[in-house]
């Protein structure tokens, strides 16, 4: 059961970092890798010397005009974020009447909402936990879902997600993972339409959590009204930089290619998982997998003796105790995991 001091403010702000003491083996935290590639890190640590002048406009416009091209989008259809977390952050500045949320998801678009008086619609969905648009009422004017969503893994259909498309909504997906899905199939950012707003994040693929870096993708007019009253300089230049430089299409190759180790070693690790006496959420599309196992709170209390930390579920709303969230890791990696959850879940 939850312990009874957590309020809900606390079950939605939950997040696998904190899980993770330093040498603990990690698969409560999505980020792939320590740190960024080698020539990601020279390109920022080449920015230093210039950290004496205030980021600039034209800065901005450049690296919008990156993201513009690899999604095929327009400048002024893209606004640079300090994470995607930072859009969630802003979506109560749309000021919905009713917003839906699609759960289990990430939780930090429905407690942005909730702590500006929103409010807040939960749509839960039932393993597995493929979307159905009708289970949204017609009168919430914005409707938040991820895809592919956080922790379920599960990869809607585009066609399933513009369906969710009503006269006066708004409809924001959160693609934080999209790039982890070879080929992305199923993003809509690509398509520019006045009532679809699509967040992106950079902190995964390029294990830059500790720069916070994101886009938004949307028409100007809805961008607009998310960055009203927004501090001036919103990034930094090294944020800036790592956009542009993650946007580039050597960088989108290498991404895809990442997408493609993610696949095989997903494929892999659920192979090596059926050892365990655990039910796997199936199908799974992005770089992590939706454990249910037997008592969760003392499995996750006993992994955690062994050194090795996993995602707890129950912060999900429409998930319990015996979920855990498991990040892709290599077969190394997931063999020691495995052998400890044969031995814990007894």
């Amino acid at each position: 059961m939850r312990a009874v001091h957590e309020s809900e403010r606390d079950l939605l702000r939950h997040h696998g970092d904190v899980e993770v003491d330093p040498g603990m083996l990690d698969f409560a935290v999505n980020v792939r890798g320590d740190g960024p590639p080698a020539w990601l890190r020279e390109r920022l640590a080449a920015r230093l010397g210039g950290l004496g002048r205030y980021p600039s406009a034209a800065e901005d416009l450049a690296t919008r005009r990156l993201v513009a091209a690899r999604h095929g989008r327009a400048a002024d259809e893209v606004l640079l974020l300090a994470g995607g977390a930072e859009g969630f952050a802003m979506l109560p500045r749309l000021q919905p009447r009713l917003a839906a949320v699609v759960h289990p998801s990430f939780t930090e678009p429905e407690l942005a909402l909730r702590e500006a008086g929103v409010p807040v619609l939960r749509v839960p969905l039932d393993p597995p936990y493929r979307l159905d648009p009708g289970r949204v009422r017609d009168d919430a004017d914005l409707v938040v879902l991820g895809n592919p969503t956080n922790p379920t893994s599960v990869l809607h259909p585009a066609e399933s997600v513009l369906a969710l498309r009503r006269p006066g909504r708004l409809v924001v997906v959160d693609e934080a993972f999209a790039d982890a899905t070879v080929g992305e199939p199923e993003s809509v950012a690509d398509r520019a339409l006045p009532d679809v707003l699509v967040l992106r994040s950079l902190t995964k693929t390029w294990a830059l959590a500790g720069l916070r870096c994101g886009y938004a993708l949307g028409s100007p007019d809805v961008l607009a009204r998310l960055a009203h009253g927004r501090a001036h300089w919103p990034l930094s230049s090294l944020q800036t930089e790592a956009i542009a430089a993650c946007s580039e299409p050597d960088a989108v190759a290498q991404a895809q290619l990442q997408a493609q180790r993610i696949a095989t070693e997903r494929a892999a690790m659920v192979e090596q998982l059926r050892a365990a006496p655990v039910q796997i959420a199936l199908p799974a599309a992005g770089p992590f997998l939706l454990l249910r196992v037997p008592d969760g709170e003392l499995v996750r209390k006993r992994l955690r003796e062994k050194g090795i930390a996993v995602r707890r579920g129950d912060t999900f709303p429409g998930l319990g105790p015996d979920h855990i969230r498991v990040a892709v890791r290599p077969a190394a990696e997931v063999t020691r995991l495995v052998g400890a959850l044969v031995q814990v879940c007894r």
